[in-house]
């Protein structure tokens, strides 16, 4: 189309064969020349006798791996995207559902003011969401590396075109919106710039430091049995332990998150590394990192679907662990309550103090429940406001606007970003081991 002397017979003939690849050729090409493309390049012109003259016209190997790897993370990115919706999806009907439900907040795993099962569920749907918008980004950001030739200068395609700067850039913009690109990289060397593998794999790196979090808390919140993820009818947890229960699934996210992590350092030093225009010490490297990368990530999101899709509440057990610590945490109500009724301040103070002392010496020393409020309904000092104990005991009013935080977040940032993947929500997912 651009003028060069290729006809329309050894086009249809490259068509005809673009699924007809003899592998067994390919590979004895290949320990013959020792070069992986230009084993195909003769396998494919065994193929094309007549197109054989101008298969790899002007092109060069980076021609054809990297513009390909560049399709494959782009594809790579539409899969991962709707796995990672399907499970803020999950996550978010899970608090929807428990966006009232009190329970102990923790800050340096030591007991602090309470939150909801919803809210603290929303932190993991936040870190998630950061994530979608960044894979998305990282995808959309992604351009093809285009017709460039040997060290990037397209010089190659230019003695092609006689000097016609115009239909090398042309044929450049035409190979690259034929492969689905908007935009190629204006300027390379033989390859794309390695830091786009930096790109690619700091975004996974960072979605698997996102799972590991959620995972952790889930572990930890099986140890305080208030929530668990799925466990089946016939599972065993411990081969010495039967009354064991764990949390498999989420010690799996974590494990695998941990590698996915890791990997972001080969593009890393990859592209410090690159000499010039380009070296082949980049090519090893490349072939395991970014395809396992997007591997790992795949099967994380798949059993995070699965264990979101399972969660188990304890709402008891919750509620158990509330009464041990909420007592210390009234303590400014029950005292804003006395002065109401004329009470003095410093006086309840230190009354309160010393009967929470006593408390806590009870489940620290003796290993017994937390009896405070036991004490102030003794204590006939609070007599004015034993008849609001209960009330000012409500759980619920020591989640703060937690419940309404869940509605506004999840109706205003997060289903609307869950949006453009509806159609690929799907249903259930089942893990086999």
């Amino acid at each position: 189309s651009l003028g060069l002397p290729i006809t329309d017979e050894q086009i249809k003939e490259m068509e005809a064969n673009l699924d007809n690849i003899d592998f067994k050729m390919a590979a004895e090409e290949e320990k013959k020349l020792r070069h992986d493309v230009m084993a195909h390049v003769h396998t494919f012109a065994h193929c094309c006798p007549k197109a054989a003259a101008i298969i790899h016209l002007g092109a060069t190997s980076c021609y054809v791996g990297d513009n390909t790897d560049l399709i494959v993370l782009r594809d790579g990115f539409n899969l991962l995207l709707p796995k990672l919706a399907r499970v803020i999806s999950r996550l978010a009907d899970f608090a929807e559902a428990h966006a009232d439900l009190p329970t102990l907040g923790f800050t340096h795993y030591q007991p602090a003011q309470l939150t909801t099962v919803g809210k603290r569920c929303c932190l993991w749907i936040q870190d998630l969401c950061m994530d979608l918008h960044n894979l998305e980004r990282a995808r959309d950001d992604l351009r093809f590396r285009g017709v460039k030739g040997t060290t990037g200068t397209q010089a190659s395609f230019l003695q092609l075109f006689e000097g016609d700067h115009s239909k090398v850039e042309e044929l450049d913009r035409l190979v690259t919106a034929k492969a689905g690109f908007k935009r190629s990289y204006m300027v390379t060397g033989q390859t794309y710039s390695r830091k786009v593998d930096i790109e690619v794999l700091s975004v996974l790196a960072s979605l698997g430091a996102s799972v590991h979090k959620i995972c952790t808390d889930i572990r930890l919140l099986a140890n305080l049995k208030e929530i668990e993820e799925p466990f089946e009818k016939d599972q065993i947890g411990s081969s010495a332990m039967p009354y064991k229960r764990n949390p498999m699934r989420s010690e799996r996210c974590c494990s695998l998150a941990r590698h996915l992590m890791t990997l972001v350092l080969d593009p890393l030093q990859t592209a410090s590394v690159q000499w010039f225009e380009r070296t082949l010490d980049d090519s090893a490297n490349r072939r395991v990192c970014l395809a396992e990368a997007f591997l790992t990530a795949d099967i994380i999101l798949s059993t995070l679907q699965n264990i979101s899709e399972g969660l188990v509440v304890y709402p008891k057990v919750i509620d158990r662990r509330i009464r041990q610590e909420l007592p210390f945490m009234a303590t400014e109500n029950i005292i804003m309550a006395m002065v109401k009724a004329g009470g003095n301040r410093q006086d309840c103070h230190e009354k309160i103090r010393v009967l929470s002392q006593q408390a806590a010496a009870v489940v620290k020393q003796e290993g017994g429940d937390n009896d405070f409020i036991a004490r102030v309904r003794a204590d006939p000092y609070f007599s004015p406001i034993h008849k609001h104990l209960d009330s000012l005991l409500d759980p619920s009013s020591f989640t703060g606007r937690a419940p309404q935080q869940v509605a506004k977040f999840l109706k205003e940032e997060v289903r609307p970003a869950l949006v453009p993947y509806q159609s690929k929500m799907g249903g259930k997912i089942e893990l086999t081991l």
